[in-house]
Order: C-alpha cells, then structure tokens, then sequence
C-alpha cells in the first residue's frame, strides 16, 4: 500500500461544493447516482466520496464500502452520511494516487465526479486497477470533454483558469480513454448532456461499468 500523496485542503471550495450540492441532486444527479450503483455488490472502494451523496444509494446487497476523501470538510459531511447510510461505510482520509486500500481488497470501485480532479488520471487509475480484485468491477459517473469540436477546444482553452477557481476541476478530460488505457474493459458506456445548475448550459457526461481485464 503506498504512502498518501501531499494534499492541500481547499475549505472555500468545499463549502461551495456543499451549497450547490443539493440543488444538483435535485436536478437529476441524484437519478445518475441510483444509475451508477444499481445492483453493486461485496466490497466497494469509493474514490472521492465527497461529503457522501452515494451513500443513501448504495444497495443491500454491497458488504462493505472504504470511502476515501483528502478534504476535511467534506469528508466530516461523508462520516455523518456513512452513520446514517444503510449499508457499513468506512470514510477514510486519502487520495486517488494512494488509496489506503490494500491490494486485490475489492470486488468493485466507483468513481463518481472525481476524475476531473485528480492531478493525474493515470496514476490514480494505476490504484484503482490495483485495489480491485482480476475481474472486479468499476463504476463511473464523470463529466467529460465535449464531443462538438469548437465546444471541446473551448473547454481546453478554459481549463487552466477554471482548475485554479474550480478546485482543481478539468471541463476537458476524458474519463472513456483513461479508462480503458488503464486495462479496464468497459461494458456499458452511455453518453448524455446534463446542466446540474440553472442557467448552466449542458455539460457531456458519462455513466458506465465495465471490469479489469486479467
């Protein structure tokens, strides 16, 4: 198990996260995230839990989840939510280049609006790959560059500055391409727009499965 990387705590982001949270559930996440967990099972590994949305959707039939989130505030929302969630949540402090998670631990892991923050997708999907037993599942729900070229170069242009203000946020990654790079074969990928805010004009998203190849 490797050693947790630096991390910075970014409290204003944080709290912003949590005002806008609830009117993005409200407007549809909150049906994504019942998507990305339906019919989960055994031992799941959540990278960036954030304050703990998916908790309430996790199925009956998932044993154990390790919630792991670096931010403070955030992960002190995702230790209430685990207490109140019906499933056994484990929150942990860590980030996705060094998951506290031992090796081959776990039947399945969700990345739910996280890749775009990660400082380096390949390196996290490195641990995930690593954590997750040969033939386990990962799930993924991910906002991601845009497939219209002129909204895609603009999302590039944009990036720098939006990451700086955003938390650390990349409008332009693909989650797809990082993921199958990684050696995870994908299943099922569906592609949709969707604004999680009013007056913010759709964004492209993903939702899918798919399993680490042998």
């Amino acid at each position: 198990m490797p050693e947790n990387a630096p991390f910075r705590p970014n409290p204003r982001f944080a709290a912003a996260y949590l005002r806008v949270a609830a009117k993005a559930e409200a407007r549809g996440v909150a049906e994504h995230r019942r998507e990305l967990l339906a019919d989960l099972a055994g031992v799941v590994c959540e990278v960036g839990a954030g304050p703990g949305l998916n908790f309430a959707h996790y199925p009956a039939t998932v044993t154990r989840v390790v919630a792991v989130e670096p931010e403070p505030t955030l992960r002190e929302h995702a230790a209430a939510a685990a207490r109140a969630a019906a499933v056994p949540i484990e929150v942990r402090a860590g980030t996705a280049d060094a998951l506290p998670v031992q090796d081959a631990s776990c039947d399945a892991v969700v990345l739910s609006l996280v890749m775009c923050t990660v400082p380096d997708p390949a390196v996290a999907l490195a641990e995930v790959r690593r954590v997750v037993r040969p033939g386990g599942e990962v799930r993924f729900y991910e906002h991601v560059r845009s497939a219209h070229h002129v909204v895609a170069v603009a999302e590039d242009l944009l990036a720098p500055l939006w990451a700086r203000f955003a938390g650390g946020c990349h409008p332009n990654r693909d989650a797809v391409g990082a993921l199958t790079a990684a050696g995870f074969d994908l299943s099922v990928v569906r592609r949709f727009g969707f604004s999680p805010q009013r007056g913010v004009p759709p964004t492209a998203h993903v939702l899918g499965r798919g399993r680490r190849s042998r």
